[in-house]
């Protein structure tokens, strides 16, 4: 009796101990298919800032894109005989009147461009390197830098405006001291504009300082570039 007593006992416990190591394991593998789930699957408690959403206005034009052959232009005549993309017009009237309120006096000096346009002042500028003793290659190159080849000019876009002083329309870096610039330069985020060609940038655009060019990208997105100080290149590969 105590034998057959006894070999109860060692079987109880040795039940007991493989449901406990059964139960061990079902811990254990538990633990572990929680530690192989996407961190983007699970819970967290840290508060996400949504992703700024993608629009057309947001169309890489540069040295290496060009215009996209679906691109629509739809303009809006402007007073002095320039034309923009109509989406952009409102901001740029306000930002035209806001700056004029100031005792300011901003001139549209350029805007849309046709192709043939767009040719036409790169092969001007192909021609003044070329006269400096240049091949037509690095003619071509060195006028790249400074007016875009055909077809990759955000001018073409109709989402790009040159605004210059009135009584300073010299296209160099001295417009950038003038009144009306430092105010643009400041404002123009406010108003859906970048400065699209920073001086600490053209490594990156490929296209000399031009504290004149205003390119339209919204309201959303010009704030997040001029905030953070990163030209439009830099915007898209951060946040798209």
């Amino acid at each position: 009796m105590k034998y057959k007593l006894k070999k109860w006992c060692v079987l109880l416990l040795t039940s007991i101990g493989i449901l406990i190591f059964c139960f061990i394991i079902f811990l254990y593998m538990t633990n572990q298919n929680k530690s192989t789930v996407p961190a983007n699957n699970q819970t967290t408690q840290q508060t996400q800032l949504p992703k700024p959403k993608k629009d057309e206005l947001l169309t890489l034009v540069n040295y290496q894109n060009q215009i996209p052959d679906n691109w629509q232009v739809d303009l809006v005549q402007l007073n002095n005989g320039q034309s923009i993309d109509k989406r952009a017009y409102p901001d740029l009237q306000q930002m035209m009147d806001d700056a004029r309120a100031q005792g300011l006096s901003p001139f549209i000096c350029s805007s849309y461009r046709t192709q043939a346009k767009q040719q036409k002042l790169f092969n001007n500028e192909v021609m003044s390197y070329q006269q400096q003793s240049s091949s037509q290659e690095e003619a071509e190159e060195k006028a790249s830098f400074w007016v875009a080849r055909p077809g990759t000019s955000e001018h073409q876009m109709g989402l790009a405006v040159d605004i210059v002083a009135t009584s300073h329309q010299l296209l160099d870096e001295s417009q950038e001291k003038t009144a009306e610039q430092q105010w643009l330069i400041e404002n123009c985020y406010k108003y859906g504009f970048i400065l699209r060609y920073p001086n600490d940038k053209n490594q990156i655009t490929k296209v000399g300082y031009e504290p004149w060019h205003y390119r339209y990208v919204g309201k959303e997105h010009a704030k997040t570039i001029m905030q953070e100080g990163i030209c439009l290149e830099e915007y898209l590969d951060k946040y798209f």
